[in-house]
């Protein structure tokens, strides 16, 4: 039922979009992958719960076989991050680049920046001069745009008491160096930022990663047991039928 709401909710986001706002690339597709994940919840959920209730082994070694690979995909993922932290972070920063020179493109990926700027109180990738890559907020002379040597208004420094949101408070930031920048916007990058809130956060990380996996293993454990049962039910099945056909008996 999640996996159904899910790509329902994928797919209404992604019907509300215009076609000329779509992406080729994955990760500024939020609603696809969303979409993406709900499909695939379903199809492993779905080949273990008529699988238990039908008692198919085909089924359930189906469903065991993919919890499997995705609890080890999980695990290899957290391993390889962990040890290849330096890999991580620049794969980190690709993918936060490729988002900043997309940001107008779409505006799920806009929002997702937007929000992750202002909870992380960042600017850009490395700074806040990062957002030059952008079309739109490109520095350079011959850029036309009237957002030309901005940053977005999230970068901005807002005050509690502000009652109506500034969009233009970064406008012309670029331009300025990080000392006077910093009077207005948040000049720190978003990359350190999320990196310093991952080590603070490592218990919880930890916890929420325990949490997907013993549902996981459960699942395997589960599944594995019932498929013994029903073999075990069917030698017995088999036996019997033998032993009724011996004139014997």
């Amino acid at each position: 039922m999640i996996s159904m709401v899910m790509v329902a909710v994928g797919v209404y986001a992604r019907l509300l979009k215009h076609a000329e706002a779509a992406m080729g690339c994955l990760a500024g597709e939020p609603a696809l992958l969303l979409v993406m994940v709900g499909v695939l919840t379903f199809l492993i959920t779905f080949c273990g719960c008529v699988g238990s209730l039908r008692e198919n082994i085909c089924l359930l070694q189906m469903f065991s076989v993919c919890l499997t690979v995705v609890f080890l995909l999980q695990v290899a993922a957290g391993v390889l991050g962990f040890v290849f932290s330096d890999k991580a972070r620049g794969k980190v920063s690709e993918i936060i680049n490729g988002a900043i020179v997309h940001y107008r493109d779409d505006l799920d990926l806009q929002n997702l920046i937007d929000f992750g700027q202002k909870e992380f109180s960042c600017c850009g990738g490395v700074s806040y001069k990062d957002w030059s890559q952008n079309m739109y907020f490109n520095c350079t002379a011959s850029n036309p745009s009237r957002e030309r040597c901005s940053v977005p208004f999230s970068c901005c420094l807002h005050d509690a008491d502000q009652a109506v949101i500034n969009t233009m408070c970064g406008h012309g930031m670029q331009a300025r160096g990080y000392l006077e920048a910093s009077a207005f916007i948040h000049t720190n990058g978003c990359i350190d930022k999320l990196v310093n809130w991952t080590h603070s956060n490592l218990f919880l990380l930890g916890g929420i990663a325990l949490g997907l996996a013993l549902p996981q293993l459960v699942g395997i454990v589960l599944a594995q047991l019932l498929i013994n049962q029903i073999r075990d039910q069917i030698k017995l099945q088999l036996y019997n039928q033998q032993h009724r056909a011996d004139p014997w008996y």
